[in-house]
């Protein structure tokens, strides 16, 4: 089977010819083609990828910088392999682990993701990439040790069904269960930077909190946000009806209610309730004509087999 690697790029000019070398050697026994995806590069990487590419590597010149997930949604939507494989451009992954986790694909799973065992990165950074992927187990149920190891192997159906938007290379683990994938992990190789700067910095712990509450908010509610709109709304309703209810009964004895902040809340919760409820309307009409309008279905069928496929297959 043929194998695309998919390699997003923004200023690794001392990196590319070491990386298609690499490449290259690692999956010399393979069908492969290397895929560098130039994401706004202010540097030689475009010239450099011009000097040393082969009749095996194919350049996409995106026309400004538009962040890592998106460099690789692109690189992944020229990709013809049938596996479709994602590594960084900055020789800290090692494309020799290549092989093992085809290997590792083909005994039956959609993706396997790759576990930096001993990282070579600054032991802050390594803190705060451990709490996050803590974190993220957590809240989102899809256990991945290292959520941050962009190494990963897919089947084609899967890598060209992930939907990447915005920053959501880092979640990549997440939205392949949402589409139904069969995930399994194993230990790779990691190296020190020998070139250039890291691009990552403690900003980056912002919008990951923020992809991350999407995230949950589509893996539960994606296809039903009446459940959770309507759910929240009703509570606020009712805890709203009862305040103003039990206000109503002190009023009918005699006392002043006008200057109580309770009636204020009661009110607000009446209030809020009714928008939240609504806003679950809107959302459910967005997403069947989100379906609807594109002829989108809100599942995929992984297998059809009748009688007859299945006596070709056991004969």
């Amino acid at each position: 089977m043929k194998l695309s690697v998919v390699v997003p790029l923004m200023n690794e000019e001392d990196n590319i010819k070491y990386l298609i070398e690499e490449v290259d050697k690692a999956l010399k026994d393979f069908d492969y083609e290397l895929i560098l995806v130039d994401d706004g590069s202010t540097d030689n990487t475009v010239e450099e990828i011009k000097k040393h590419m082969n009749d095996k590597t194919k350049l996409v010149i995106l026309n400004r910088n538009y962040g890592q997930t998106s460099a690789m949604a692109a690189g992944i939507e020229v990709a013809s392999g049938d596996i479709i494989v994602t590594i960084d451009g900055d020789l800290q992954n090692d494309p020799s682990d290549i092989p093992m986790m085809v290997e590792k694909l083909n005994e039956g799973y959609d993706v396997v993701a790759g576990i930096r065992a001993k990282r070579k990165d600054e032991p802050f950074r390594k803190f705060l990439s451990k709490i996050a992927n803590k974190i993220i187990r957590k809240v989102t149920g899809v256990h991945i040790t290292d959520y941050g190891c962009t190494l990963k192997v897919f089947k084609k159906d899967v890598a060209k069904n992930l939907q990447l938007y915005g920053e959501l290379h880092r979640f990549i683990p997440i939205l392949a269960e949402m589409y139904g994938a069969k995930i399994t992990e194993v230990p790779v190789k990691h190296h020190e930077r020998k070139f250039g700067k890291s691009k990552y910095g403690f900003n980056r712990t912002f919008k990951v909190i923020s992809d991350l509450m999407y995230l949950v908010f589509m893996q539960r509610f994606g296809q039903k946000p009446m459940h959770f709109f309507g759910t929240v709304g009703f509570i606020m309703f009712s805890l709203g009806v009862l305040i103003d209810f039990y206000l109503l009964i002190l009023k009918l004895f005699g006392q002043n209610i006008g200057g109580r902040p309770l009636l204020t809340l009661g009110t607000m919760l009446i209030l809020g309730g009714i928008q939240l409820i609504t806003t679950g309307f809107l959302a459910e009409i967005m997403i069947r004509t989100y379906y609807e309008s594109q002829g989108k279905k809100p599942y995929v069928i992984k297998e059809i087999v009748t009688k007859d496929s299945q006596m070709r297959v056991e004969s």
